[in-house]
């Protein structure tokens, strides 16, 4: 059998209507709740003429037949019940990144071609700058301004999301819901151009929303067993990952779809430590997934800082889901001698693969630096030429073969390269490095780019560049990550200047925040007289990356 999200919940939420699906802050929704929110918001958006275009029969893997739904949000119900809500409309929802510019903002909702957008107040101006530069490249479109505590007013033609559910009908649509119905998340490329990467619904659901239970190898076989799943409940998880994060996305539909509530502290507009474990103690969660050092050092000053009685209060929590970026010992330790009961679970997976692989440490285990791969991980030749096996000598490319997404929006190239075709059977290879040792696990080696992975942000090197390049007196520039102990990764930019300019490094930023979101901008600038390239004219990124580390020790 095959599944869709929305039917799937749908089968839940009538099993179990009255138990808690989501709780934000102090706000409590059940079941009940979230489904006739979401279905009031699908029929709003049918009855805009927002649905399927064509059948996934008559579409090759990069093309979308769905009208697409930006979801400009912070955490919050809303964001789930507008996943939601678009599923049960057989509409796409995608995430958009709250930290872009305009600049960005335009390239990202025209790049989706966007028809509707739903928005928090707060990022009002932002979405109203976007849309004038983008001019008649966007069509006229519903937007759906959702109200925050920022008290910004809607834009010329939204609607109050709040007053469009109350005006609109629970009733369910009479609509053929699909599994190949499309999920898309955007992800950044290579070349640091966000690209959508669309799944089946399906195929998402048995690969990273509990559709395989963790730890097995078979998925769930039919709406009666997931709905028996369910039934049975259980304790709460919580992110403090934004949901415009695919991780985030997939451990929330985790917990809706198995009967479990899920937990988002009400703090939207930066990660407050306290506010999460005082969540986690009040509703008794679980498990709590993060992003690497950059949650996990401000997480055990906190538990250190509240002393016993913080922690008395956690006896109930049991798992960190860690994923996104690296845990480093140090972090590690600093939980178990907090928190000695705790396991720590290391997740290895991208937008591109799904959940791959894993690796389960705690106080009496040590994380033995190779991964338990997941059904379809393998390792294949550098060449792309065949699967590897296990033992094999060979440094290869991790991959994922059996359920992997269809491709990238509008790109068919990309798609072509990104999931090859390798003895006969589609894979996907995202690009990180990786050996398959003989006892079948495997050791995950890093990503072959120069992609920067800054406190759980994928950051690219060559759109830094360009940014920076901007600046009149840059001549030359080459952008690396160092390592940071409180981001993990910090991104530095090694700059030339032009012949008799002056810069300092604040002007660099200062013009490259033009550009790019200021999560991508270099923590540091260091000016050299000659940048060193290759013959070809390619950047030496292990001398700046030497250049930039000499710098931080001086």
């Amino acid at each position: 059998m095959e599944f869709n999200l929305a039917q799937v919940f749908s089968a839940v939420a009538a099993a179990i209507p009255d138990r808690d699906c989501v709780v934000f802050g102090d706000r409590r929704f059940s079941y009940r709740q979230i489904e006739d929110r979401s279905r009031r918001l699908a029929r709003a958006l049918h009855e805009r003429g927002l649905g399927v275009r064509r059948e996934r029969s008559d579409l090759s893997g990069h093309e979308s037949g769905q009208s697409h739904l930006a979801l400009y949000l912070a955490n919050g119900n809303e964001y789930l019940e507008g996943m939601l809500g678009a599923f049960y409309a057989r509409v796409t929802p995608f995430n958009v990144n709250y930290r872009y510019v305009a600049d960005e903002l335009v390239y990202l909702l025209t790049n989706a071609s966007t028809e509707a957008i739903m928005y928090h107040a707060r990022y009002a101006p932002t979405l109203a700058e976007a849309l004038a530069q983008a001019g008649d490249r966007l069509p006229a479109m519903p937007l759906i301004h959702v109200d925050d505590d920022s008290g910004n007013e809607p834009l010329p033609g939204a609607v109050r999301y709040e007053e469009l559910l109350a005006a609109t009908s629970p009733d369910p649509l009479d609509l053929e819901l699909s599994p190949d119905d499309v999920y898309m998340l955007y992800t950044g490329g290579t070349t640091g151009m966000p690209k959508g990467v669309l799944w089946r619904q399906n195929d998402i659901f048995i690969n990273a929303m509990g559709g395989r239970p963790f730890g097995a190898t078979e998925a769930v076989a039919s709406i009666e067993e997931i709905v028996e799943r369910a039934a049975a409940g259980g304790p709460g998880s919580m992110t403090v990952a934004p949901l415009m994060h695919g991780a985030a996305q997939w451990a929330a539909f985790t917990s809706l779809l198995g009967g479990r509530p899920f937990v988002m502290g009400a703090t939207t507009d930066r990660f407050d430590a306290a506010e999460t474990w005082d969540m986690v103690s009040r509703e008794k969660a679980i498990s709590l997934s993060i992003v690497g050092d950059a949650f996990g050092r401000p997480l055990t000053d906190a538990l250190e800082a509240g002393g016993p009685e913080l922690i008395e209060g956690l006896s109930a929590f049991f798992v960190v889901a860690n994923g996104g970026a690296a845990l480093t010992p140090a972090v590690k330790q600093r939980f178990y001698d907090l928190l000695p009961h705790v396991t720590i679970i290391d997740g290895v997976g991208s937008s591109e693969s799904g959940a791959q692989m894993g690796q389960t440490s705690s106080k009496n285990q040590a994380a033995s630096g190779r991964f338990a791969p997941n059904p379809g991980a393998v390792v294949v030749s550098e060449d792309l030429a065949r699967v590897l096996r296990p033992g094999d000598d060979e440094v290869g490319w991790l991959a994922q073969q059996g359920m992997v997404p269809l491709g990238y929006l509008g790109d068919a190239e990309k798609t072509a390269r990104t999931f090859p075709v390798i003895e006969g059977v589609r894979h996907s290879v995202p690009g990180d490095r990786a050996r398959w040792d003989a006892d079948g696990g495997i050791e995950l080696l890093g990503r072959d780019s120069v992609t920067i992975n800054s406190g759980g942000e994928k950051i690219f090197a060559e759109e830094v560049e360009a940014a920076i390049a901007q600046h009149p007196a840059v001549y030359d520039v080459v952008v690396v990550g160092r390592p940071s102990e409180r981001w993990g990764n910090e991104v530095v930019a090694v700059v030339q200047l032009a012949e008799s300019a002056r810069a300092e490094t604040e002007d660099i930023i200062t013009e490259a925040a033009r550009h790019i979101a200021r999560y991508k901008l270099p923590k540091d600038v260091v000016f050299c007289p000659k940048v060193q390239r290759s013959p070809s004219g390619k950047a030496d990124y292990r001398w700046a990356k030497d250049q930039a580390v000499a710098a931080q020790t001086v």
